[in-house]
């Protein structure tokens, strides 16, 4: 594997970590600035906001360059972002700088998803992705619990610095280990690039990222209720737990981008309705402590399966100017935070028991397999379409190769024979391709 993949995990580490982090600082963020928790967390929706304009948006106007510059700067934008964080003088400076952060976060990974995937073979597209998308993973399993304990213990602002510090290292990482002769992307300017998000099959993809990782977020946006009401864990030990959700959901990146270079579809499948029976036992598994953690662990594992097979299928829908199409991927998967979160709560607030966000989000994993079979459906017919228009471009090309040559030139000549007009249909059938894989 390309060690460039290396560099673009360093920056997915460094975005995956300022992401969550805040979470688990808001109390500090909240008495230091002399704001309520409620208004402290209006910075974890400045973040997702950022990231769900900028995504789109940074992606479209940077088209023309090429990405390994646009890589750079992302990055160098992040750097920025929590650097003002870090020094913010007060909550509403946050704020801004909080957004700032977020703009930078699905380009970066749009981008990066499509550099990671020409520098491969097509065999291994979809492992190389999940290698990049490694570093989010891991800073759920590293770097939140470690910048967290570091912004409790020597101030919340710190916390910004060490991750300014880790997009410079990143920064330097792509200078280095992207080369210059790769990483460019073709001219296809802003309309091509707008022009993809017109396509039926790429909003279909989009659509089943939002409803598959909405199922995901419905539950484990209320995970800790979950664990201390029903499987009666303390506090103080679902963090532990926390952690077994990003040991989960890394296996289940690797397992994903392995299995998707074999069968990207039936990868998207297998791990939807995965994610769909985990999320329907939850009620069982939530009655004991061992089962509860099993089902952490098995809920990350399920969800991020279907991570690199969603950004392989987008890029490969809008093959033609994909990295507009991957960003907006990045900007589904934070509207899936979001609405999951809702339809979570609305379950919750509707007193249909603490384990109910997880019975929400397996009805949107199940949505998620019809829009993915709804996809699927229109792969076959527009192959079909493909295939008979170029049956029937082969019949014409043959009959009128064939054409008695009096009529072109005065000089008689053999007509076609019905062997010949099959031959021809034969092969005109055969150079037709189907439905991806």
């Amino acid at each position: 594997m390309p060690l460039a993949v290396l560099a673009l995990a360093v920056g997915a580490f460094g975005i995956g970590t300022t992401e969550f982090v805040i979470m688990g600082l808001l109390p500090d963020v909240a008495d230091d600035l002399h704001v309520s928790i409620p208004a402290a967390g209006h910075l974890v929706s400045a973040y997702a906001l950022g990231v769900v304009i900028g995504a789109p948006l940074l992606a479209a106007v940077t088209s023309r360059l090429p990405r390994r510059h646009v890589l750079i700067g992302l990055m160098a934008l992040f750097v920025v972002g929590n650097a003002l964080s870090a020094l913010a003088p007060g909550y509403h400076w946050l704020l801004a700088a909080r957004f700032l952060s977020g703009l930078p976060h699905g380009a970066f990974f749009g981008v990066g998803a499509v550099v990671a995937a020409t520098m491969v073979p097509p065999e291994r597209r979809a492992r190389s992705v999940s290698l990049m998308m490694l570093g989010l993973t891991l800073a759920n399993v590293v770097g939140v619990p470690a910048a967290t304990l570091m912004g409790q213990r020597l101030g919340w602002r710190v916390t910004f610095l060490a991750v300014s510090v880790i997009g410079i290292a990143a920064i330097a990482s792509l200078v280095l280990l992207v080369p210059r002769d790769r990483g460019h992307a073709p001219a296809a300017g802003l309309r091509r690039e707008l022009a993809a998000l017109r396509s039926l099959p790429v909003w279909l993809a989009l659509l089943t990222t939002v409803a598959g990782f909405g199922a995901l977020f419905s539950a484990y946006s209320y995970i800790t209720p979950m664990l201390t009401g029903s499987a009666g864990y303390a506090e103080a030990g679902v963090t532990l737990l926390l952690a077994l959700f990003g040991v989960g959901a890394t296996v289940g990146n690797l397992l994903g981008g392995r299995l998707a270079d074999r069968s990207t579809r039936g990868t998207l499948f297998g791990g939807l309705t995965a994610l769909a029976v985990v999320l329907a036992l939850f009620p069982l598994l939530m009655r004991t402590e061992w089962s509860a953690a099993l089902a952490v662990a098995l809920l990350g594992t399920a969800a991020f399966v279907t991570g690199s097979p969603l950004q392989l299928m987008v890029m490969e829908k809008a093959s033609t100017a994909p990295s507009l199409a991957s960003a907006a991927n990045q900007a589904a998967f934070n509207l899936a935070n979001a609405g999951g979160a809702w339809i979570g709560g609305l379950a919750l607030a509707a007193g249909l028991g603490v384990t109910s966000p997880a019975l929400a989000g397996g009805v949107l994993a199940v949505l998620g397999l019809a829009v993915a079979g709804l996809a699927y459906r229109v792969d076959l017919r527009r192959a079909g379409a493909a295939r008979a228009g170029a049956v029937r471009a082969g019949r014409e090309r043959v009959v009128a190769s064939h054409v008695p040559s009096t009529a072109r030139t005065g000089v008689p000549s053999r007509s076609t024979s019905t062997g010949e007009l099959r031959d021809g249909a034969v092969r005109a059938e055969g150079a037709a391709g189907g439905p991806g894989a």
